[in-house]
């Protein structure tokens, strides 16, 4: 890349770690400071599944602004949305206002991502887009590892200081974007006005995607993110009511596991796969992740939870990139469609595991984990038979393979 090149990337990279980093810096405080103003399980399933909702809904719309009306300027309009939103999380004590602070927040995310990675596009080549890509992917990574670890780090100066920080870094980062970074492409008017026209909604595109042969990767794709996503968002609550683990702790417990994630991601998906494939990959980790949820019900000590908590991360690291791998095999010429349907499903999980886990965990603290526990087990049955189903399909277009 030139210098010009490392440049642009350059901010572009702090600018996704700070929006991956905002949220995630706030979930070691998030179990004191809610019960600071009386709140419980649902709230902080509903702080998760707000943000994911508002960014799901609004993601479509982001991607054609920021082809409309360009990059540079939905990137900082996303910056600025998720600063307003911080600086709302910081000032009030009402629930209501935080859920409008998380919608602030999700829509900015939404306006900044798709413009971030359509930013890499045009300053990149084909043959160096990979490479951008994965320096964005990392930043946001580094953002899932490092903005717990700050948060815990932070909360030792007091319960909101997180969050101002969070907000002042994000107002910085929104200044250093207005005068530095350059729009990356020539905004133009032809055939941009009838671009919506071509797209159909994402409940149609959903439908669609029922008849596809890959939509039951699909479909597991979304339980892995409603399994996830609920355990993520209750993992605080719980070793603070259970164990009455601190900030620092949870901080601990979150950084952790991320680099866990990453780790696995770079260095052991791919010998696993070459050696087992990824049908046999699929159905064992699935298993390892229903295990986890298992042993978790009956956890008896910080240190126990946290060693299942590593398990479950190691087996959805694994799982994530192989799912993709099967939706990307199984769409042909679909690529595109079958992409953006991954992520859409992706989102539905993040939206509803949360909702249901706060719920309820309001009820019975392990009753988040049992619900994921029958999920995934579920899924794996429906996983098995659908391989069996595809097998016999095989097999009958083709019998001098068998």
């Amino acid at each position: 890349m030139t210098l010009d090149q490392r440049k642009k990337m350059t901010i572009l990279m702090i600018n996704m770690f700070i929006a991956i980093g905002s949220f995630g810096i706030i979930i070691p405080i998030l179990p004191a400071y809610l019960k600071s103003i009386n709140q419980g399980g649902t709230a902080a399933g509903l702080m998760i599944a707000i943000f994911a909702g508002a960014q799901l809904v609004f993601s479509p719309i982001a991607g054609k602004w920021a082809d409309q009306y360009g990059r540079r300027l939905m990137i900082i309009y996303g910056l600025t949305g998720l600063t307003i939103s911080m600086f709302i999380f910081w000032g009030s004590n009402s629930i209501m206002i935080l859920y409008l602070s998380r919608v602030v927040g999700g829509i900015g995310a939404a306006l900044l991502i798709p413009a971030i990675f359509a930013y890499v596009s045009d300053i990149t080549t084909l043959q160096q887009r990979a490479k951008g890509n994965s320096f964005i992917s990392a930043a946001m990574s580094l953002g899932i590892v490092i903005g717990p670890g700050i948060g815990g780090f932070l909360a030792d100066f007091g319960l909101k200081t997180p969050l101002l920080i969070s907000a002042i870094v994000s107002l910085i980062s929104v200044i250093f974007s207005v005068v530095v970074l350059k729009e990356s492409r020539v905004v133009q008017d032809t055939g941009l006005k009838h671009a919506p026209t071509v797209d159909e909604s994402m409940w149609k595109k959903i439908t669609l995607s029922v008849k596809m042969p890959f939509f039951i990767p699909l479909v597991i794709t979304l339980v892995m993110s409603f399994g996830l996503m609920s355990y993520e968002s209750v993992l605080g609550l719980f070793v603070d009511d259970q164990f009455g683990a601190t900030p620092q702790q949870i901080a601990f417990m979150v950084t952790a596991t991320g680099i866990v994630s990453v780790i696995v991601q770079l260095f052991v998906v791919d010998k696993v796969v070459n050696r087992l494939g990824e049908v046999a990959v699929l159905n064992l980790f699935l298993a390892v992740a229903a295990f986890g949820f298992l042993l978790s019900i009956f956890a008896t000590s910080y240190e126990l939870f946290f060693g299942i908590s590593l398990l479950i991360f190691l087996a959805t690291s694994i799982l994530r990139p192989v799912i993709n791998t099967l939706i990307s095999k199984l769409a042909g010429n679909e690529q595109g469609f079958a992409m953006g349907m991954n992520n859409a499903y992706m989102s539905i999980g993040n939206v509803l595991g949360p909702t249901f886990a706060g719920l309820l965990y309001d009820v019975q603290i392990t009753l988040p984990f049992v619900l994921g526990l029958v999920i995934l087990a579920i899924t794996l049955f429906i996983t098995v038979v659908w391989q069996k189903q595809a097998l016999k399909q095989r097999t009958y277009n083709n019998p001098e393979r068998v």
